[in-house]
């Protein structure tokens, strides 16, 4: 079959924007590169194979080419027997028309009609309960419903499989209790009556070779992030840094794409454009500093941040992996497990016994059986699972609470991480809660000072994430720079990644892994350390 129609995705991606459908179609090379979206099709993968015995047996439409590629045709010809023969479940259902083509990932014979299930990986409830956010998945069901119909098709039902986030595994995976399905009749009827007229217009997009004219719009966020969304910038002469690099914030009052596209519709687009516009001190100070090269450095606000730790401290960084299947008793749907830590620790010397900008006395007393040798001020701690498939957790819970003792200041960066992981297994070991609870009650923050703009320099580009900070805190130190690092574990996504398929790793493979993801935590624990002392000494 050769593809000169429409399918789920191109349609899709119409709806979002005629551009992007173009885009797809003539120039898929200008895409961004997304590793974290294409972790998430694997992980859908993987939700869809699952599915696939929802409903018990199934037959599932699947063919190749002598080429490797899918034989679309032969599949649709599987499809149509099949409903013929009656079979209830039909998986990867294949439909085509006119060039057009759809898979629906569940037909199920319905009486004398047949209802669609569209799978997605997401977990529901996604938005706090707002079910309206579905509606983003009714596109995708209407273009196929509309196919189906073209087909002579009776379709009875249209329905999103989505995973349940308040199931928690215990015992052997429950899929009737994983999934959630929800009926989508209302919100695919209303999208529907658009399909005749957008598939028209898609197709005049696809079979014009000139690239549309289309300016930035809210859609190049909605419903998801445009992969040409980069190019397009390009494409329309916006330079960089612009308006959209800007630091956006959090919350209500953050620095949104909205705002920065309200400021682009303005022609306020350039660093120079927006010098004299106020759209927040945080802004101001990046737009600032990066066009004069300006340095902010507030001494007082740093030193009252160091006021907040006492010695000792121990500086904790977590590795987790994440899997949209609960694999591990007690876990839920992509779970954060953590399987790794690392943890620096510093004892006070003499001199900053004595020094008042940390802590207070009594606290600095809370482990005095840590004492840092000369050549070595720093004692370090580690722990990294056995690669043999079960759950890490139990096991970094009890050494985390041996090498963590009550009481004490713990640093991490951007502690929500950390604090939530050691929440979880807080709750998942209930005998080691108290100690647990005890740990994530004194972490602090080391992001805070920058985060409040008492430390900006111009390298950050308005980043406060670590991987921004450091190398723009230390620009010239090798052993400071990830990339120098063994390059199977360069970053948070490599370590995430990497550890699970150890265990089918051949030895050698598997110990040159385990070795990368030790070095690597561990500079995250050293980098900390490094950001801790440069403020020490921008506050003096």
């Amino acid at each position: 079959m050769n593809m000169k129609g429409l399918s789920k995705s191109r349609y899709t991606a119409f709806c979002q924007c005629p551009k992007n459908l173009w885009l797809k179609v003539y120039k898929p090379e200008k895409a961004a590169v997304d590793e974290a979206l294409q972790a998430r099709f694997e992980q859908g993968n993987v939700v869809g194979d699952l599915a696939m015995g929802l409903f018990g047996d199934y037959k599932e439409a699947h063919a190749k080419k002598p080429d490797g590629n899918l034989d679309l045709s032969k599949m649709v010809e599987q499809t149509k027997q099949w409903m013929q023969e009656g079979v209830d479940n039909i998986c990867e259902a294949s439909f085509s028309l006119e060039g057009h083509y759809c898979a629906v990932d569940i037909l199920r014979k319905n009486g004398n009609g047949w209802d669609i299930y569209e799978v997605k990986s997401t977990s529901f409830p996604e938005f706090n309960g707002q079910e309206a956010k579905l509606e983003k998945y009714a596109p995708d069901i209407a273009y196929q419903k509309w196919l189906l119909t073209q087909c002579d098709v009776n379709v009875t039902g249209t329905y999103l499989v989505c995973l349940n986030s308040d199931y928690v595994r215990h015992g052997v995976l429950d899929i009737q209790q994983l999934f959630v399905i929800n009926d989508m009749k209302e919100m695919v009827d209303n999208e529907y009556l658009k399909v005749p007229a957008s598939v028209s217009l898609a197709m005049k997009v696809i079979n014009n070779e000139q690239e549309p004219e289309i300016d930035l719009t809210e859609h190049c966020m909605k419903p998801y992030r445009c992969a040409f969304f980069d190019y397009c910038k390009r494409q329309h002469g916006i330079p960089s840094p612009s308006v959209f690099d800007v630091y956006g914030g959090k919350g209500r009052g953050g620095f949104t794409f909205k705002k920065k596209l309200d400021c682009y519709n303005q022609g306020l687009i350039t660093f120079d454009d927006l010098r004299t516009t106020d759209i927040g001190r945080i802004q101001n100070m990046q737009i600032e500093g990066a066009l004069t090269g300006k340095e902010f450095i507030n001494p007082s606000g740093i030193r009252e941040f160091l006021k907040t730790l006492s010695y000792p401290l121990y500086f904790l960084d977590f590795e987790t992996m994440q899997d949209a299947i609960p694999q591990y008793e007690g876990a839920k749907v992509y779970a954060q497990i953590t399987f790794q830590y690392s943890l620096h620790i510093k004892a006070a010397s003499e001199r900053e016994q004595s020094d008042t900008s940390i802590g207070s006395a009594e606290r600095e007393q809370a482990r005095p059986e840590v004492k840092p040798s000369e050549s070595a001020p720093y004692d370090h701690c580690e722990f990294l699972a056995p690669s043999d498939g079960n759950d890490p957790r139990r096991a970094l819970a009890d050494q985390l609470c041996k090498d963590i003792p009550k009481d004490v200041c713990t640093l991490a960066y951007n502690k929500q991480f950390e604090c939530g992981r050691i929440r979880e297994l807080a709750t998942l070991f209930p005998d080691l809660s108290d100690h647990l609870l005890n740990i994530a009650n004194n972490i602090k923050d080391l992001i805070d000072p920058f985060r409040a703009g008492d430390y900006y320099v111009p390298a950050m580009g308005g980043s406060f994430s670590i991987k921004s900070v450091l190398p723009a805190l230390f620009p010239d130190d090798p052993e400071l720079n990830y990339h120098n690092l063994d390059e199977r574990c360069q970053n948070g996504g490599d370590a995430m990644t990497i550890f699970p398929r150890i265990k089918d790793m051949e030895p050698a493979e598997a110990e040159a892994s385990r070795e990368a993801l030790l070095r690597y935590c561990k500079l995250d624990t050293w980098a900390m350390v490094k950001v801790w002392q440069k403020l020490k000494e921008m506050a003096k």
